[in-house]
């Protein structure tokens, strides 16, 4: 990733400053920025390994649309599902905003890695899903009249609400709350 390093005219450390002195600590601290946008740590471990998978593929070439959508291309030639492959794709089109944010890709590149597309879905979803109908019927389970039945309420409410894993919900404390 020889592009990704701060341009002179922008440069976050001062003009024509490459901060520590190298590549890879540049790139290492674009992980880390892109890392913290997240903070669901399931997120931020499938955002690593994306980013880890497309350096790796990237190598010495350029940081580019035509690479991203070249490494769209390989994962679909590998037979990763549409919604793996958009999963992987949205940790690298942040990273190109970080990038362009602090100074180390040119902000046009950063638009159009930006704007690759992501693999439509195509088939019927995996899973159970729960209807409008099943939603209501399961929110209106517990008793109302009860304090355990408001609580019971709250808690699904949130969790189907906000679409949250289990371990999202169990680790909501009243500090998260707006």
């Amino acid at each position: 990733m020889s592009d990704l390093v701060p341009r002179p005219e922008t440069g976050p450390e001062g003009e024509g400053s490459r901060p520590g002195g190298g590549t890879g600590e540049v790139v290492a601290r674009l992980k880390a920025l892109v890392l913290d946008t997240v903070s669901s740590e399931h997120s931020r471990r499938a955002y690593a390994k994306a980013l880890d998978d497309f350096l790796a593929f990237l190598g010495p070439r350029p940081f580019t649309r035509a690479s991203l959508q070249e490494f769209r291309s390989h994962m679909e030639a590998s037979g990763l599902a549409p919604s793996s492959i958009n999963l992987r794709l949205a940790p690298l089109r942040k990273l190109a905003t970080e990038a362009a944010e602090n100074g180390w890709l040119d902000p046009m590149v950063a638009a159009g890695i930006a704007s690759v597309r992501g693999v439509r879905r195509l088939g019927i979803r995996v899973g159970k899903w729960v209807t409008a109908e099943e939603a209501t019927t399961l929110l209106q389970a517990p008793d109302a009249s009860t304090v355990k039945g408001k609580r019971d309420r709250a808690i699904l409410a949130v969790l189907i609400g906000c679409a949250l894993r289990r371990g999202e919900l169990v680790g909501l404390t009243v500090a998260d709350l707006q």
